[in-house]
């Protein structure tokens, strides 16, 4: 069986690429979601032609059922062509479509966004696994908030940072697990937070392709990442990074709310994307419900 991709070029208006849609939609993976937000947009786009054209006074002299034919082709072509431009209809149609359907759109480089300091930066550019269906990736963030709750609530009675806050940037970071820093040999590094290897570090390092944002605009940058022995320590090193370092004393007196240490660690620079606040508040209150369910 067929499984391609519609054509951007067809109308799900049209029954074969309707159901070929269909069959894609099924697959629940980021392309097959953006390319049913376009469809949505175009069959917005073809009402909405459809509707001014009706609008418009017709003169009589070129009416006839062939012609009515002709302009409903050309409505059509005019839906799809004005559809699936970057920063339209449709790009917030996948968004909400995603987030109804559990899907990351990781397929947007990185899930999470760097800083140009360095402690810190993306999670490397390395391909996600498709994640399935909905339900298999809600499973892949309970599963993901399950394994790492004994760590951090180890590192959290040490630190006071709550648990949920530091699986949930874990989670936000690593695409809940599926995107985690790698050595060379393709081992784990098992750093969870994105640090990077400053100066200062002496350990083990993994240096991988990330995303940086200069002046608000992505670029790909080779960066140095720091590399642990286990998870803990990734928890435990980030836990230091936070209650020691000058640059975070505001966010650390905040965590009594998710919403102001996520902005505090923004404002302190832990990231340059300027909807990283917004993207870790969503991933921590997401975890604290998943603790809920799991407790």
């Amino acid at each position: 069986m067929n499984t391609s991709p519609v054509s951007s070029n067809a109308l799900a208006a049209d029954a074969r690429s309707l159901n070929a849609l269909k069959l894609q939609a099924g697959q629940s993976t980021p392309a097959a979601v953006k390319e049913a937000a376009k469809q949505f947009e175009s069959l917005f786009m073809r009402e909405l032609i459809k509707s001014m054209r009706d609008a418009t006074l017709k003169s009589g002299m070129m009416d006839s059922a062939q012609g009515d034919l002709g302009a409903d082709l050309l409505d059509q072509q005019l839906a799809v062509q004005m559809s699936g431009k970057p920063g339209g209809l449709s790009d917030a149609i996948a968004r909400q479509l995603s987030q109804q359907m559990g899907i990351s759109q990781s397929a947007n480089p990185s899930a999470k966004t760097p800083t140009s300091f360095p402690v810190h930066s993306s999670t490397p550019q390395a391909p996600l696994p498709a994640s399935g269906a909905g339900a298999a990736a809600s499973v892949s963030q309970s599963g993901f908030v399950q394994r790492m709750s004994a760590v951090a609530a180890r590192v959290e009675k040490s630190s006071g940072i709550p648990a949920g806050f530091m699986i949930g940037q874990a989670g936000h970071e690593t695409a809940w697990g599926q995107r985690e820093i790698r050595l060379p040999d393709g081992s784990s590094s098992f750093n969870l937070f994105g640090i990077k290897a400053g100066p200062g570090w002496n350990g083990k390092v993994a240096e991988v392709t990330t995303t940086e944002y200069v002046n608000g605009q992505p670029q790909k940058t080779v960066a140095r990442f720091r590399a642990y022995d286990s998870h803990e320590s990734s928890f435990r090193d980030y836990a230091r990074l936070i209650n020691q370092s000058p640059r975070y004393a505001q966010a650390r007196q905040q965590k009594g709310s998710v919403t102001a240490y996520a902005n505090g660690l923004q404002r302190a620079g832990y990231a340059t994307d300027p909807a990283y606040a917004s993207k870790l508040s969503q991933a921590i209150n997401s975890t604290l419900r998943l603790q809920r369910i799991q407790a």
